[in-house]
């Protein structure tokens, strides 16, 4: 899949799918914040798996996404973060900002 998407999955969760990079990372934000708003659910997880390619931009919406469920009132937690964007978060220093369930 080229280009990314982010939608609502059951059990109170979203999905990102394919490639996050600069030229989707504002409309996944904006949807990601619609979809937020709209959770009946206090806890809200993130399932990253079907990420095929990130660049920075990616941890970049995760770190947001964060923000807008806090002020939400809702628990963001990341899953299946794949190794490539926990690398880059490792080095800088923002895998203990991340929620991961993994």
């Amino acid at each position: 899949m080229r280009g990314g998407s982010l939608r609502e999955v059951q059990g109170g969760g979203l999905a990102l799918h394919g490639v996050i990079d600069m030229h989707v990372g504002a409309e996944l934000r904006d949807a990601g914040r619609r979809l937020l708003a709209a959770s009946r659910s206090r806890e809200v997880w993130i399932d990253c798996a079907a990420i095929t390619q990130s660049s920075s931009v990616g941890l970049s919406l995760l770190l947001c996404l964060l923000r807008d469920a806090r002020e939400t009132g809702k628990i963001l937690q990341v899953r299946n973060l794949p190794d490539d964007m926990r690398q880059i978060a490792e080095v800088y220093g923002l895998l203990e900002l991340l929620p991961l369930a993994d």
